[in-house]
């Protein structure tokens, strides 16, 4: 990409009294995202079903998810690279998609109510309320991708690079919080604790529910969260404004990775066939044979019977993630670790003397590994034909899942710094007293053999005001290169959101290729409308309940694929 010249204005910071807190913050964000997900994958699967959409229309209305990441969240990443708002690159973006999300919400969970507003006619009303939910849906997932691009950017940003494995393991463990209370919401009978207060049935409830967490979590991390200003951006703007610019770069910069980004947005690729179905159809699929196998008879609410079912049993997956997400950064080596001697090492001298001779896992083997027992797990789908064993299969996958929203991440933010760091300083005018001790310790530049310090730790200018984490970055208005290669600035994350936009395609992609497989496999073993969702008069006409599951079918495939990614790694590790 061309260079030129980068002018900023302040200093990014977080409040918080204390890393733990000021990390909350910054990530509290992911809160609000897996409810809106969680809604979509619990309870949008069996409420399509529930109105006579069969699996392989279903199939096809899953690929807005991938649609709208391929389309979004490159396109909204490199636009907030450019932004030049006083409030900063990221946080208008999230407050934008926060209030497209929660209309959305709201929209899915009274469509009826609303269709029923302008149809009368039974027949006409139930096409016209699937109409609408799936136009709604599809809505959703593009408007959710603009806040979820720009928050994994922000954390990538306000983060120097010895804390972005840190930061990446506090995104992983607020999914799963977000997670766990999202399906455990989920699996109260909320008809039974609300009555009508909240509307009328579950699935409105579940919908309001997750309105507000995605407006409360956004908005808390928006308050928190203070950005830097870009003032000018002359190495990343180009001189013709407007969409076409932006997606030639788009374009150009994905077949022109580098080595090692390439690397990690094809474990990405394979590991995310085998994730597809297990997070939009796993739910249904222990509901399933919940109804197959368990379910009291004569109940009428089927669609309330497969998302509480299936929200018990990702209960448990999302507290075996949110645990793997608290315990493995501990265990388990920092990518930049080997990379930076002089950086302090993982754990304190204290804590390794007490371990004697233990060593520490690499992030890439747990990546590896992580993506075996995910294939370990489903490879036994088509044969499960009971909750309990249905919930040990999903539960088995949230040390998997930890990682995978751990590692890329982390692997990209070392990866995408890097860059930003890599040109020596030689132009650059300092700011203030507190820049030019932090930039004396950067160690990237060559000017110091001093390890960089922490942000957090005593030493730290920063330490001087405990409400603020900050950066080892310059806060002058104007940072120039004399290189004529690259923006000569220190700053973290410059390129982040169109790079952290690529890794989405490499995540969007495969679901595209997921909802193929999914199509064929619903087409030919599961054609019709769902028989655990029809009524006694409907079944008669549909095919019958025994036989392989044609969601089992699809998650065996993923366990595959997954084995595919877990080969990939080896070569993120050989361009090490």
């Amino acid at each position: 990409m061309a260079a030129g010249t980068a002018s900023w204005v302040g200093q990014p910071r977080v409040k918080g009294s204390s890393e733990p807190v000021q990390m909350a913050l910054l990530t509290f964000s992911m809160i609000g995202l897996q409810f809106c997900w969680g809604t979509e994958m619990t309870y949008a699967t069996p409420y399509l079903l529930s109105l006579g959409l069969s699996k392989s229309r279903l199939s096809l209305v899953w690929v807005a998810g991938p649609l709208s990441g391929l389309v979004m969240q490159p396109v909204i990443g490199m636009v907030s690279d450019k932004s030049n708002s006083k409030y900063g690159r990221r946080r208008p973006f999230m407050a934008m998609g926060t209030v497209a999300v929660v209309f959305c919400l709201l929209l899915l969970g009274w469509t009826g109510e609303v269709v029923g507003l302008f149809v009368k006619d039974p027949e006409l009303k139930r096409e016209a309320t699937i109409a609408l939910a799936v136009v709604d849906i599809y809505v959703l997932d593009f408007v959710i991708n603009i806040a979820q691009s720009t928050c994994r950017a922000l954390v990538v940003d306000t983060l120097p690079i010895e804390k972005q494995q840190l930061g990446s393991a506090w995104v992983s463990r607020m999914i799963g919080v977000g997670h766990m209370m999202m399906y455990g919401i989920g699996a109260l009978d909320l008809e039974a604790i609300f009555g009508d207060f909240l509307g009328d049935t579950q699935f409105k409830k579940v919908c309001l529910i997750a309105a507000i967490a995605m407006a409360v979590a956004q908005g808390t991390s928006c308050w928190a969260v203070h950005e830097r200003v870009l003032v000018s951006d002359g190495s990343l703007k180009s001189s013709n404004e407007g969409l076409l610019p932006v997606l030639k770069q788009i374009y150009s910069t994905t077949i022109n990775l580098p080595p090692r980004i390439h690397a990690i947005c094809m474990v990405q690729f394979w590991s995310w066939i085998g994730w597809f179905p297990f997070l939009f159809y796993g739910s249904t699929w222990v509901g399933e044979i919940f109804m197959r196998t368990e379910a009291p008879g004569g109940k009428a609410d089927a669609l309330t019977d497969v998302g509480r079912a299936g929200s018990i049993a990702f209960i448990v997956f999302a507290m075996i993630s949110f645990g793997s997400s608290i315990v493995l950064p501990w265990i388990i080596e920092s990518p930049e670790d080997d990379d930076k001697p002089g950086y302090t090492p993982r754990p304190p001298q204290g804590l390794q003397t007490v371990a004697g001779e233990f060593r520490k896992p690499t992030l890439l083997t747990a990546w590896k590994l992580g993506c075996a027992t995910f294939a370990s797990a489903m490879i036994f789908a088509p044969f499960v034909n009971s909750v309990r064993f249905a919930t040990i299969v999903i539960a088995l996958c949230g040390v998997p899942w930890a990682i995978a929203g751990w590692a890329p991440g982390s692997f990209l933010g070392v990866e995408v710094n890097k860059m930003g760091t890599s040109i020596p300083m030689t132009n650059s005018r300092r700011g203030s007293d507190a820049s030019s001790i932090e930039m004396r310790h950067m160690k990237a530049n060559g000017s110091s053999s001093s390890p960089p310090t922490s942000p957090s730790s005593p030493s730290s200018p920063a330490s001087s005001s405990p409400t603020s984490l900050h950066l080892r970055q310059p806060s002058d208005l104007s940072t120039s290169s004399s290189t004529g290669g690259h923006a000569n600035n220190t700053s973290t994350g410059e390129l982040s959101g169109i790079y952290l936009g690529i890794l989405n395609i490499y995540t969007t992609l495969p679901q595209f290729v997921g909802t193929f497989i999914s199509w064929i496999v619903f087409s030919i073993l599961e054609p019709g409308k769902s028989p655990e969702l029809a009524t006694e008069a409907e079944k008669a006409d549909h095919h019958s309940t025994e036989g392989v599951s044609g969601i089992g079918v699809c998650l065996f495939i993923g366990a595959c694929c997954s084995v595919m990614a877990a080969v990939a790694t080896r070569r993120l590790k050989t361009n090490a």
